[in-house]
């Protein structure tokens, strides 16, 4: 049995500009699903469409946690950035291939590489 923890923690990191990594801590459940909607909901919000979710140390992630990253995935989407998702646990990364969900969101290995993939894919600005 899985020990969960209602508890989340997120650590937020501005590397470049309209560029964040959010470091999650802990479970991602129906008890922290809307803490994590609302806290990746404002960085969006806050200028930073292009987000990073570092899930390295989430060690729980159920339907609720599933439909919070699917709702960051499609604000960022309208405010006209995207959604990455970095370092993602087996058990995660199984319920992401389940559901199709890792066709829609970029997953990679590192938030070096998945920094590395938004920064390539990165628009060019309007003023050259």
């Amino acid at each position: 049995m899985t020990d969960v923890t209602h508890t989340l923690h997120l650590a937020v990191q501005h590397p470049q500009p309209g560029l964040a990594i959010a470091t999650i801590v802990g479970d991602v459940d129906v008890h922290t699903a809307p803490t994590l909607r609302s806290k990746g909901l404002e960085i969006i919000q806050q200028g930073h469409p292009r987000l990073t979710l570092d899930l390295a140390q989430v060690g729980f992630c159920d339907s609720a946690g599933l439909s919070a990253i699917i709702g960051i995935w499609h604000a960022a989407q309208e405010a006209g950035g995207s959604l990455s998702l970095a370092a993602v646990p087996d058990r995660l990364m199984r319920m992401l291939s389940m559901t199709g969900v890792d066709s829609l969101l970029p997953v990679h290995a590192t938030t070096a590489d998945a920094v590395a993939a938004m920064t390539d894919s990165q628009p060019p600005s309007p003023n050259g």
